[in-house]
């Protein structure tokens, strides 16, 4: 985008129209903050106004189906991101709303209460003040429930929240219809009458109506609140890819349609740099977008007062969140040799072209590197050749060698200065001994009823703590991973 100058008046007029707020402390984060990475905090509120406080339409709830108003507002989804300043990678962690917290200057409550808690206080105190009009109240109570939230989730994570960005039901809904839909994967069929979900087995391309009942769904699955937010992850996941794409940000008409429903829904914090934010973010590719969930302890735990909630550990929960996030990277220091040889699969976005008379050969490689933890890339056909190669960037032979050992036989790499960072190509020539790798065990992004996006301690009896050998792979926004 910002190598065209409708691209760049499309961001210009998104930022002149953005709501800001009166969360963060000091400067948003600054250009770069100190600390060496960027967390953010992103929430999706059950709210029944828009971003400037506006209250939505009867007619439009009852299309939203969110429910009769209790007075209170919840934070329905809560992501945890953390980007290193270099916009290298960005990992999203998901806090389930029903998690058991302290939330500063409340006790122990359910997260998702935390924003409410705040607000009603805030409201019942402007009120008492003398303070009448609607639109007043929403806006500054709402600021004190985010700036009580920010406080919780920093209380729970260990970090430090450098910039903070919600979204409402009625945003949601017209950014998937702006973007043309997401692409969603499930293994059985589902139907529920509370979130209106209806959906088919198998692959499919949802939006508007259908994709809020998608993420919003809990009822009827396997492990209620949990599968969730898998759900979340993986419609962020397939929303990331999409936004990513040159499809969206180089279609006017989709650009246009993009700014106008973030304008309307979208909240973020005083003092960040969206355009500077965009700029270091610019090389970001799909596969580079990892999703994960906090460890829990017991996902049926009875509470003293709210019911049954999600247990966790503080402890747990930060040594997960720092271990993923890492140590700061200091001035001066990089990745040893061997890291560099050895990416994160789901880093690397591999192409496959089909040189053979082969039909179908280039999906089906392309679907079983997926499966193995690569970043689904393009598939398409090349000139005919004999000899099979993966060809990668020059300096970085070592992707290449990872992804031709994923493969049947032996492939060569070259070096292509052609292949963007990032990225592999594989070209399969008529030597390539077969259709799909040995090599796939099935339990990869693709996952299974009860696998993909299983939080690090979620056990089958939903209680106990977290070891390396029960992780699943990180859902990415390479692939569409198949969920419940």
């Amino acid at each position: 985008m910002s190598l065209t100058g409708y691209g760049w008046a499309a961001m210009q007029g998104l930022v002149s129209g953005l709501t800001m707020t009166d969360v963060i402390a000091e400067d948003g984060g600054g250009d770069k903050p100190a600390d060496g990475a960027r967390d953010i905090l992103l929430v999706g509120m059950d709210s029944r106004t828009d971003a400037q406080g506006n209250p939505l339409s009867e007619d439009l709830l009852a299309q939203l189906r969110a429910g009769v108003a209790d007075g209170e507002l919840n934070t329905d989804s809560l992501i945890f991101v953390h980007i290193p300043n270099d916009g290298s990678k960005a990992v999203a962690i998901s806090l389930p709303r029903d998690s058991y917290v302290d939330i500063p200057g409340y006790g122990k409550h359910k997260i998702n209460s935390a924003y409410a808690r705040a607000k009603m206080e805030e409201r019942s105190r402007l009120e008492a003040e003398g303070v009448t009009d609607p639109k007043e109240l929403e806006v500054q109570s709402n600021q004190a429930g985010a700036k009580t939230l920010v406080a919780t989730v920093e209380q729970l994570t260990g970090s430090t929240i450098d910039n903070y960005a919600s979204i409402n039901l009625l945003g949601f809904f017209e950014i998937t219809k702006a973007i043309g839909g997401v692409e969603v994967c499930l293994n059985e069929a589902t139907k529920d009458r509370y979130s209106g979900a209806d959906f088919k087995a198998g692959r499919q391309t949802i939006s508007g109506f259908d994709a809020l009942a998608f993420v919003r769904q809990r009822h009827g699955l396997l492990r209620g609140d949990l599968d969730r937010v898998v759900r979340q992850q993986v419609f962020m996941a397939g929303l990331a890819k999409k936004v990513l794409s040159a499809g969206t940000l180089a279609d006017p008409g989709k650009l246009n349609e993009l700014v106008g429903a973030i304008k309307k829904s979208v909240v973020l914090n005083q003092g960040w740099d969206i355009l500077g934010f965009a700029q270091q973010m610019k090389g970001l590719t799909g596969g580079q977008i990892e999703f994960r969930t906090i460890p829990t302890v017991n996902i049926e735990y009875e509470t003293p007062n709210d019911g049954t909630a999600i247990q966790v550990d503080p402890d747990q929960v930060q040594d997960f969140v720092q271990g993923l996030a890492g140590p700061p990277q200091q001035p001066g220091e990089g990745a040893s040799k061997e890291q560099e040889d050895l990416p994160a699969k789901s880093t690397i976005t591999v192409n496959v072209q089909n040189g053979t008379s082969q039909t179908g050969l280039a999906a089906s490689v392309s679907q079983s590197l997926t499966e193995q933890g690569f970043a689904e890339g393009e598939t398409g056909n090349a000139a005919p050749q004999d000899i099979s190669v993966v060809r990668v960037p020059p300096g970085t032979t070592g992707v290449g060698e990872q992804v031709a050992g994923a493969l049947e036989g032996d492939v060569a790499v070259e070096e292509d200065s052609s292949v963007p960072a990032g990225h592999a190509t594989v070209v399969l020539g008529t030597d390539y001994s077969g259709s799909s790798t040995g090599q796939s065990t099935g339990s990869g992004n693709t996952g299974g009823a009860s696998g993909a996006g299983k939080p690090a301690a979620a056990q089958a009896d939903g209680t106990g703590g977290a070891t390396p050998e029960d992780e699943e792979p990180p859902i990415t926004a390479g692939g569409v991973p198949c969920v419940n």
